[in-house]
């Protein structure tokens, strides 16, 4: 991962797995992708400030596509992880203690 993508994962884990025991092995992939978006998102911006948002030919900027494809990425992630305020403002998974009545059925 980039340092951006490090960063942003020693900033986010902690938040999800110490304060909201929200992180499970199974969503490793999806923070691993989220931070790896975040990284790319804010490389992109960087080339972007250094070079302009329009090529010496007068067309935008590849890194511009780049930008908004990690930005995309990035911010579904965040959704699947509870990290906007939309995501958190979903009520949570209830546990109605359903899951004897769900054995009996499956088990």
């Amino acid at each position: 991962m980039s340092r951006d993508a490090k960063a942003e994962w020693k900033r986010v884990a902690p938040i999800l797995i110490e304060e909201r025991k929200t992180l499970t092995a199974a969503d490793l992939a999806t923070l691993e992708n989220y931070c790896i978006a975040t990284g790319t998102m804010r490389e992109a911006h960087r080339l972007l400030t250094r070079e302009g948002l329009v090529t010496a030919a007068g067309k935008k900027h590849p890194a511009h596509g780049i930008l908004n494809n990690a930005q995309t990425t990035q911010r579904l992630c965040a959704a699947e992880l509870g990290l906007t305020p939309v995501s958190r403002s979903r009520p949570a998974m209830r546990d109605d203690g359903d899951d004897d009545e769900l054995g009996a059925l499956f088990g």
